[in-house]
């Protein structure tokens, strides 16, 4: 959930200790603000667009490539069925978004047999789906991180008091790392169930 390199991850972890402070606030009943600037809920609702983007974009691009036509020919025909299938698509999907853009055996840069290289729409349709989605989850986060930064710095300044919650204490580091593995569980569970969770459950072994 935290991706990217000093920059990127620096403002996703910012985003997420917003929603953190909100969500603790909403369990004691009462509105808190971090550097005595309060998060109303235009903020919050770009905190969560900032976070939800990425996610969203990687299952969106599995769901298509799943589902197309020409997504299912992008996989090779060698054990493509099941959850193996499934796992091809959605693990280069999560990939491009976060980090390096490594792909999975057989999904792109292997043709099919038979079949010559240029011209191939399958390896075609992965590339395309890869580079939307690279494009898309890297940079519209930013975009939102600077919407909540530009909301919140317009601003007035509220004295520091009851209301303030400090954001160097084991409170809400503590409760960061939780909404994190909340949205991450979330997010990410019905996908691992049905690729690499059912396929160590079958005890079928895939190449």
């Amino acid at each position: 959930m935290i991706f990217g390199g000093v920059g990127t991850g620096l403002y996703s972890i910012l985003l997420y200790v917003l929603l953190a402070v909100f969500l603790g606030g909403l369990m004691v009943g009462r509105s808190r603000s971090t550097s005595a600037r309060r998060s109303e809920a235009r903020e919050i609702k770009l905190v969560a667009l900032g976070l939800l983007i990425t996610p969203l974009t990687a299952l969106f691009s599995t769901a298509l490539a799943t589902a197309s036509a020409a997504g299912r020919a992008s996989i090779s025909t060698v054990a493509a069925g099941g959850p193996q299938g499934f796992s091809r698509p959605s693990t280069p999907t999560s990939r491009k978004q976060n980090n390096n853009g490594s792909a999975f055996a057989g999904y792109n840069g292997l043709h099919p047999a038979g079949r010559r290289k240029r011209g191939s729409h399958g390896v075609t349709f992965a590339d395309l789906l890869g580079g939307f989605t690279a494009l898309f989850a890297r940079y519209a986060p930013i975009l939102f991180a600077l919407a909540v930064a530009g909301a919140l710095a317009g601003k007035r300044v509220s004295p520091v008091g009851l209301g303030t919650m400090r954001t160097d204490n084991r409170d809400v580091r503590g409760a960061a790392d939780r909404v994190i593995i909340l949205v991450g569980a979330l997010t990410f569970f019905p996908a691992l169930l049905l690729g690499p969770v059912v396929q160590a459950l079958t005890g079928h072994l895939y190449h």
